[in-house]
């Protein structure tokens, strides 16, 4: 029988931590505090009371859930929200999800580290306004769960399949994350972020539609430079002069402009000059980036692959995971193929209706 390597011996040999009485997980931990009652949850809550801003959304007890929950010990309602998030099977496949780049490179954006800046530029905006940084940052995490694979393009392909339309929106808040029973405050910013929806109903809300813009503007454009694409140099004068050409600057400039006019104004918004620039970068984005042929050639083939797809699905239910096969046997489906990351949807074109791996998408996508 061969032995494990010395790395995972000295690994194992910390199975039970360290010390006979309180154990730790450092030999010569010398980290301490005083004795003391643990920070409550209720404590915490009067902490936001006392520093955020009166219009902000405040934490209270187990929170305001569809179905009814005991409080925690510990975290505020929202902290739960943001935990089930992260813990959630819908947001650990958003890694294997289009942002801009259908398999992606190393150091290119999925529709993960897209959630995870946009959670970052939201709680940054929410602590500088005052605002529940906590919450916003649960929306953020969660504002892009209801995404098919191949970004944007699964929109067009289950809207003829969805009455009223699919949304990734509405659909990621009333649909995907419906079984985590989350807060109404993180639903409502969830469904809303996009800003052809209603505004949502918080302060929060508001500050992620924000975030969301800011990061995907910014991050987008840097995936676009490193593949190749377009360059800085090509960017409108009014984003170089006002935001700059890196997404360091960009970021800063556009984040500092919502804190300063929101907390100038008491509009969750951006001055007009800052404002112009960011419409300008994304103009720019919309027809070098997402608009340019390739592009559009790639979103129609994930059309015609999730189309084919739920199809399949449709005509043969019995292929369907138990848990998708209910009285709305389309809906399922849509729920299926919805879920799947940009990998398995492809492979399973492969698979089950014979594609041609040659024909399906590779390269630069329709962004956020």
């Amino acid at each position: 029988m061969e032995q494990p390597l010395p790395r995972t011996k000295l690994w194992a040999s910390t199975m039970q931590g360290h010390g006979d009485g309180v154990i730790t997980a450092h030999a010569a931990s010398t980290a301490r505090v005083s004795a003391r009652e643990p920070r409550s949850r209720e404590q915490r809550e009067e902490l936001e009371q006392r520093t955020l801003v009166p219009e902000a959304c405040f934490s209270q007890g187990a929170g305001n859930r569809a179905a009814a929950e005991e409080a925690d010990r510990f975290r505020t309602c929202f902290e739960r929200d943001r935990d089930r998030i992260v813990h959630s099977s819908a947001f650990r496949r958003l890694a294997g999800k289009t942002q801009v780049v259908v398999y992606p490179k190393d150091h290119q954006r999925t529709r993960l580290t897209h959630a995870v800046e946009v959670a970052q530029a939201a709680v940054a905006m929410a602590r500088g306004i005052g605002a529940n940084s906590t919450l916003a940052d649960a929306i953020a995490l969660g504002h892009d769960c209801g995404h098919g694979p191949g970004g944007h393009a699964s929109e067009d392909a289950f809207d003829q399949f969805i009455a009223g339309g699919y949304d990734h929106g509405p659909w990621g808040s009333d649909v995907v994350l419906k079984g985590l029973n989350l807060t109404l405050e993180t639903l409502d910013g969830i469904r809303n972020h996009s800003w052809s929806r209603p505004a949502p109903a918080t302060l929060e809300g508001e500050i992620v539609s924000w975030a969301d813009r800011i990061a995907y503007c910014a991050h987008d454009l840097e995936d676009a430079v490193s593949a190749g694409i377009v360059t800085v140099t090509d960017l409108p004068d009014v984003v170089r002069e006002v935001a700059g050409d890196t997404r360091r600057r960009q970021l800063a400039t556009f984040i500092n402009a919502v804190i300063d006019t929101t907390s100038r104004t008491g509009v969750v918004g951006m001055d007009k000059l800052t404002a112009e620039a960011l419409g300008e970068l994304r103009r720019f984005n919309y027809e070098r980036i997402y608009t340019r042929p390739e592009s559009v050639a790639q979103s129609r083939t994930v059309v015609r692959v999730l189309t084919d797809l739920v199809e399949f699905y449709l005509a043969n239910p019995a292929r369907l995971p138990d848990e998708y096969r209910d009285d709305d046997l389309v809906r399922g489906a849509v729920a299926y193929v919805g879920g799947m990351t940009d990998r398995f949807a492809f492979e399973q074109a492969q698979q089950l209706l014979g594609w041609d791996p040659r024909r399906l998408p590779r390269g630069i996508g329709r962004g956020a």
